[in-house]
């Protein structure tokens, strides 16, 4: 899951129009387009291909804007990991998301949604990660809490933190499954009948709100640095986001010149972690940062780490089982698959809201299908090869479609195989790790704050002004903080007899999202409301609204590589829910690329799009 869903991205940034944006048959009828209209018009659509260098520009800005997501859910993990000293190993980690995110991404923008959209890792399965690492089992031996007494390459050392990770890669890949079935089943429309707004909204928010206590930890170690990040990144993201700045840009027709782009819209997050990185560093050599370690502030030089980056190899491939043979427990299934659960209907939002923002039809059922089990195989990659987290949607990358007005795959596909390659090398992850953790505190503040803020963003859909609805949030709401807290500090309390029942319950009651959750669908569904009372009508106009299989669709969601042109000639298709209908389709006519894109003639000089990413 990503920080920010469909209706931040629709928020945040003043590009949507009514309708599509650009046609996917170019027949000339928009040649009475109004200027306004004419100014937010994508350059690209979802089947064109941009020039070359402009996919490798755009797929770096792509991925630095999933930075954000993607970095902070290792660094949240190494802590229930027992990993707070071992930074080579948290650069070991990084790269190997950034490899998996890489590859399901290839997947998804191919055989699964095929719009341009991100994958990467979900703070949907942190929650339920960070609830099984806590259970008495898993608790981090004192020892490993102190860096003079932690030996990262004494075999003792190396199978606590292994031995942990063992069992959430297991966990994670059986719970994937799930999502592998629901998706290629298609029961994923069964869910959303009965999944609305008052289901979603305690369940986003209860992440974000759940990590508090991570968020304050890492803060606490400087509150000076920390408040300094949160501010710089609350000033670039709110007060700066309208204000261009000049950049140089060179095309053939206006030669050297200057053109503004809203760089501050574009990456707030990375430009204020990079500023308090910078800062931190001056004050290290310039010794205004304390020296020794008991000292309050220690924690943020940024000189604790410096031997990981020379220790990191150049080059590393991570590979399935490379933190050994994954290991199943009953409780870290069942909370996975609470989040397994989340992950999905948020996705099926994003999809929506991708296909508007790329001038694509709304995504039919046979591609949402085939989405979700996507998703589901990028969750099995994920945990086989030892993330600690599966992989999602990544919305962040909606608001550069709408920045440089280019929504073409082949952008996301390039975005893909540069995070393969930061993944191939070392050193690339282990640079992340040396960011001081109060900076990482800031950031904290700001997504787990905006994550809630998502979650609570889904009551739009509902009648707020009906009194059921406010009992059953305010009641999900407050069930999923108290009962918890309660829990972890009654820790004895589960004792049923059975051991596996008593993990099971701890892990259920002690994540967040699945209590608030929990009571937020069984009330909607039990205590009578009317279906627009609910928030089911407006719910379902949004993420269940089907496309006719027209050409355009076709165009856009059908198999590459002529893959519906071999099966529209057996009729056992329409029987598959993942598989497009028998439709005429220009993708199944000889000369169409492999990957169904088609670059549009008479396209302009694309340097006004360059100037975006030109930082």
């Amino acid at each position: 899951m990503a920080p920010e869903k469909e209706s931040n991205g629709l928020e945040n940034y003043a590009f949507a129009i009514d309708g599509r944006f650009c046609d996917l048959e170019k027949d000339g009828e928009g040649s009475d387009l109004s200027e306004e209209d004419d100014k937010n018009k994508l350059a690209y659509c979802v089947t064109d291909i941009p020039p070359w260098y402009l996919c490798i520009i755009l797929g770096i800005q792509h991925c630095l804007t999933a930075f954000g997501g993607i970095i902070a859910i290792p660094l949240i993990l190494s802590q229930g990991l027992c990993l707070q000293h071992d930074s080579l190993t948290q650069g070991h980690l990084i790269s190997t998301i950034f490899f998996v995110s890489g590859v399901c991404t290839l997947l998804q923008v191919t055989f699964g949604i095929r719009l341009p959209i991100l994958q990467g890792g979900t703070f949907t399965l942190l929650a339920p990660s960070m609830a099984m690492l806590s259970m008495p089992e898993w608790t981090c031996p004192a020892w490993t809490q102190n860096a003079s007494l932690v030996n990262t390459t004494s075999p003792e050392y190396v199978e606590v933190w292994q031995s942990r990770m063992r069992a959430l890669q297991g966990s994670i890949m059986v719970g994937s499954l799930f999502q592998v079935l629901v998706g290629f089943s298609g029961l994923i429309g069964l869910f959303m009948r009965f999944i609305g707004p008052l289901t979603i909204a305690p369940t986003i928010s209860l992440i974000g709100l759940s990590l508090y206590d991570s968020a304050g930890m890492n803060a606490g170690n400087h509150w000076g640095i920390s408040t300094m990040t949160t501010a710089l990144i609350i000033l670039f993201s709110q007060y700066l986001r309208h204000i261009p700045v000049p950049f140089p840009t060179y095309s053939k027709t206006k030669k050297l010149h200057t053109s503004k782009i809203y760089i501050f819209q574009i990456l707030p997050v990375l430009l204020g972690i990079t500023l308090s990185w910078l800062i931190c560093y001056i004050f290290t050599i310039s010794d205004v940062l304390p020296s020794q370690p008991e000292q309050y502030g220690y924690l943020a030089r940024t000189d604790l780490k410096g031997d990981v980056i020379v220790q990191a190899p150049w080059f590393r491939f991570p590979y399935p089982g490379q933190w050994g043979l994954p290991t199943v427990s009953l409780a870290g299934v069942v909370g996975i698959l609470a989040g397994v659960i989340s992950s999905m209907i948020e996705s099926v939002g994003d999809y929506h809201a991708c296909a508007r923002l790329s001038g694509a039809p709304p995504p039919p059922k046979h591609a949402i299908n085939r989405g979700i089990g996507i998703e589901g195989l990028g969750c099995l990659l994920a945990g086989a090869w030892g993330t600690g987290n599966g992989t999602t949607s990544y919305s962040e990358n909606v608001g550069a479609l709408g920045i440089t007005k280019v929504g073409s795959r082949m952008v996301i596909v390039a975005g893909g195989v540069l995070l393969i390659i930061m993944g191939l090398f070392g050193k690339i992850g282990a640079i992340f790790t040396t960011i001081p953790t109060p900076v990482v505190g800031g950031m904290f503040l700001v997504m787990f704050g905006v994550i809630s803020a998502a979650g609570v963003s889904n009551l739009q859909y509902a009648d707020m002004n009906s009194s059921r609805n406010i009992f059953i949030f305010g009641f999900s709401m407050f069930s999923g903080l108290v009962i918890p807290n309660w829990i972890f500090k009654n820790p004895d309390a589960i004792a049923t007899g059975v051991v596996e029942l008593d993990q099971l319950l701890q892990v259920l009651l002690t994540t967040s999202m699945f209590v608030g959750g929990f009571f937020g669908f069984f009330l909607d569904n039990t205590i009578p409301g009317t279906k627009r009372e609910r928030g089911i009508i407006a719910w379902n106009k949004i993420h269940l609204d089907d496309s006719s299989n027209t050409l355009e669709s076709s165009e856009v969601y059908n198999l590459p590589f002529g893959i519906s042109s071999c099966l529209s000639s057996y009729t056992w298709v329409r029987y598959v829910p993942f598989l497009p209908l028998n439709a005429p389709s220009s993708q199944d006519k000889p000369g169409v690329d492999s990957l169904d894109t088609r670059k549009q003639p008479g396209k302009p000089e694309p340097s006004h799009i360059i100037r975006s990413v030109a930082l």
